[in-house]
């Protein structure tokens, strides 16, 4: 089976509409990708939380899931919930991060969330991140919108357990949620890593990806 990510990952962006979005759609990923890759330049860009405790917690999080890479995150203050009505900042806001990076991935979430703030984040991330691979993340949660991802990446079971642990460490206004625990988190590792043939992994959607070389034009 071959792999879409390429050989050689230098620049890795990470997109999302909330604090702890990132670690717990994408962690396992991303701690493989950082301790595979030492200083990978990283850069993330979070919609919601800035200027709030909220904005500790991710700042210490996406460091601790990010070991050795050259990491800078940038939280910005819109309302949680109200992306829908705040589309045009949005929209100048991930164009003005655009032009700080130039990623071989992109980690983000994708289209089919419930969740309105993911949902319109998905939306926008090809309208600006044109000519790049996008992988969309999955949220486990109370709405019933889990689909079954097209791609899956396998995680060590000690990548597991440190995504687990990092966060219940780093995320310590989000533990007494019902659904925020080791169940949840391992649970739908293990699911993916069923249907990968390995003992865990996660599910990404795909939006756009050129397979093969390309085509001269003209």
């Amino acid at each position: 089976m071959r792999s879409l990510v390429p050989e050689s990952v230098d620049e890795l962006v990470l997109l999302a509409a909330h604090c702890d979005d990132i670690p717990i759609g994408a962690g396992g990923t991303v701690l493989t990708l950082c301790r595979a890759h030492p200083g990978l330049r990283v850069r993330a860009l979070v919609l919601s939380g800035g200027g709030t405790p909220r904005e500790a917690e991710e700042r210490a999080a996406l460091a601790a899931f990010c070991p050795g890479a050259d990491l800078a995150v940038t939280v910005l203050d819109m309302p949680d919930g109200r992306l829908p009505t705040h589309w045009e900042w949005a929209k100048e806001a991930l164009e003005a991060f655009r032009r700080t990076c130039e990623p071989d991935l992109v980690l983000a979430g994708h289209r089919g969330d419930d969740h309105q703030d993911h949902r319109e984040l998905a939306k926008l991330v090809p309208t600006v991140f044109r000519d790049h691979l996008t992988l969309g993340y999955e949220i486990l949660k109370a709405e019933p919108d889990l689909a079954q991802p097209p791609l899956l990446w396998p995680l060590e079971p000690d990548v597991v357990a440190d995504k687990v642990r990092l966060l219940h460490e780093h995320y310590p206004s989000q533990v007494a949620r019902a659904w925020f625990d080791e169940e949840t988190f391992r649970g739908l590792a293990r699911v993916r890593g069923v249907q990968a043939g390995v003992r865990y992994a996660e599910g990404f959607h795909l939006t756009r990806a050129l397979l093969g070389a390309p085509v001269p034009s003209g």
